[in-house]
C-alpha cells in the first residue's frame, strides 16, 4: 500500500506535537502517540499506541503499535519495558511495499534472540511506504504483560504513562524478508514516558480485524 502525495505531506507533519492523539483516517485506531528526534534536525520517529477500551491495570491486554520512519531507517524497535534488557522488544521494518516485525529479548547487551513469550502481527491496512517514509502498524499479544527477571512480572498501566523506549538502525536486515533475519547494533536510543489512558478504542477487536 502506497500513500498518494497529499497523504505523504500528512504524514511528514503530524505529530509534531507529542503527547497527542492521532486518528488515523486509514486504520480508524485513534493512538496516543510520541515523536522521537533522531537527528538534530527535524527528523522524527513517530511511535503510536492503541489499546481497547476497558483494559485492566495488572492484566495482560493486546495492544496495536504504529510506526512512521523516515527511509533511511533500516529497522526500528520499541522496547515495552523501558530498557534493553529483560522485556520484549518489537523490532520493525519495511521489506519492499510488504512491513516485517518479530518479538526479540535480550538478557545482556548484545544482539537479542526471537522470543516467543510474546506475539506480534502486522496489520497489512496500515503498512505502507512512500518515498520519505515507512509506516509499520501490528498488534502484539504478550507485550502488555512480561516476566522480566526470575519471576518478576511487569505490567503496562492501561490508565497512565508508562517508560518505553526505541532504537533503531540506519542499516536494513541482511534477510529483509525473514522475521528471525539478524539485525545491526542500533545506531541510537532514547527513552519516553508514553499516555496509554490516551490510546483507548473502543472497538479495538473490530479495528484489528478490518486491517487484517
Amino acid at each position: 500500500m502506497r500513500w498518494s502525495s497529499g497523504l505523504a505531506c500528512a504524514a511528514a507533519l503530524l505529530g509534531l506535537a507529542n503527547g497527542d492523539v492521532f486518528k488515523d483516517p486509514d486504520t480508524g485506531f485513534s493512538f496516543s502517540q510520541q515523536n522521537v528526534q533522531i537527528t538534530t534536525g527535524s527528523s522524527y520517529i513517530t511511535m503510536r499506541i492503541a489499546i481497547p477500551t476497558g483494559a485492566a491495570a495488572g492484566q495482560p491486554y493486546d495492544v496495536v503499535l504504529q510506526i512512521v520512519a523516515p527511509v533511511a531507517a533500516g529497522w526500528v524497535g520499541l522496547a515495552w519495558g523501558g530498557s534493553m534488557t529483560n522485556n520484549p522488544l518489537l523490532v520493525g521494518w519495511l521489506n519492499g511495499a510488504s512491513g516485517v516485525a518479530s518479538i526479540r529479548r535480550a538478557t545482556s547487551h548484545t544482539a537479542p534472540v526471537a522470543d516467543s513469550s510474546a506475539t506480534v502481527q502486522v496489520l497489512p491496512k496500515g503498512t505502507k511506504s512512500n518515498g520519505t517514509h515507512w509506516q509499520i502498524t501490528a498488534k502484539c499479544t504478550g507485550c502488555t504483560s512480561f516476566t522480566t527477571t526470575g519471576t518478576t512480572t511487569k505490567s503496562l498501566n492501561p490508565a497512565g504513562s508508562n517508560r518505553l523506549a526505541f532504537a533503531y538502525s540506519k542499516t536494513k536486515p541482511s534477510q529483509p524478508a525473514s522475521g528471525s533475519s539478524p539485525i545491526t547494533v542500533h545506531d541510537l536510543f532514547s527513552y519516553w514516558d508514553h499516555d496509554f489512558a490516551a490510546a483507548a478504542n473502543a472497538d479495538f477487536a473490530g479495528l484489528v480485524d478490518r486491517n487484517l
